[in-house]
């Protein structure tokens, strides 16, 4: 029987990319999405295609009972609870402190990391049920380690991402269950090149490695953390940046 990855916000950007990860690694792969269901139900074409098993349902990662009925659905489908959980589901919006608009702050706050906790509560509990331990993968962000301009309540949910790792895989670590934060750096994808006219450009020159990362550079650590390869690993964070984030801001030449 094969193994089951649930990935939230599967159905683009570097969920999508994750979700056909899992698939060739022979996993079964279930994705909840809240926008956008023609994605949604071209990745589950895609991976079926190939000969994979998929499922995408949609449901907001930040709503209690729709997290519930979303794992309902998925243990009906595929006859088990999840292996793997990658809670990677996230938006984000741009404004100062000061003009910060509360509904903004609320809506990054549920989605991201309110969506983390019910997601790991309830796919943990499934897995506790089943006897059979697990891997939970955060996505987080370089907004983990710095604060970025105009990103207070995404910062904010990130940095939180980064200690309900740590506080997750505490708790669940004597249920056999490993939980794991994934940090991207400067990612291009289809939002990051709305950020700025040479995304790419601009983040290749200050970036050890010379080069802007795809989410593709995403799937391979998700995928380490989820596998047995990281069987004692548990409570890390490992940021995929291109060390960007790990070089000092030095104002000399």
């Amino acid at each position: 029987m094969a193994r089951l990855a649930v990935v939230t916000g599967g159905n683009t950007g570097i969920g999508r990319h994750l979700a056909h990860g899992f698939a060739g690694a022979g996993f079964d792969v279930a994705v909840s999405y809240k926008a956008r269901p023609e994605l949604a139900e071209s990745l589950v074409g895609e991976i079926e295609a190939a000969g994979g098993r998929a499922l995408a349902i949609a449901a907001d990662a930040g709503d209690a009972a729709e997290v519930a009925a979303f794992f309902d659905r998925v243990e009906a489908t595929f006859g088990a609870a999840a292996d793997v959980l990658v809670n990677n589901a996230g938006i984000q919006t741009w404004s100062s402190l000061l003009d910060l608009d509360v509904a903004d702050w609320e809506a990054v706050i549920r989605t991201n990391l309110t969506g983390a906790f019910l997601n790991t509560k309830e796919a943990a509990a499934r897995m506790v049920a089943a006897g059979k331990g697990g891997a939970v993968v955060n996505i987080g962000s370089g907004c983990n380690r710095h604060a970025f301009p105009r990103l207070v309540d995404y910062g904010a949910s990130k940095g939180g991402i980064e200690q309900f790792t740590k506080s997750a895989a505490v708790d669940l670590g004597p249920h056999g269950i490993r939980v794991n934060c994934v940090a991207p750096g400067a990612i291009l994808n289809e939002r990051t090149m709305a950020e700025q006219p040479d995304y790419a450009g601009a983040w290749a020159k200050i970036t050890p490695l010379r080069r802007v990362g795809t989410a593709q550079d995403v799937v391979g650590p998700v995928l380490f953390f989820a596998s047995d390869a990281a069987r004692f690993v548990t409570g890390q964070t490992l940021f995929v940046d291109g060390g960007v984030f790990t070089q000092a801001n030095w104002p000399a030449g």
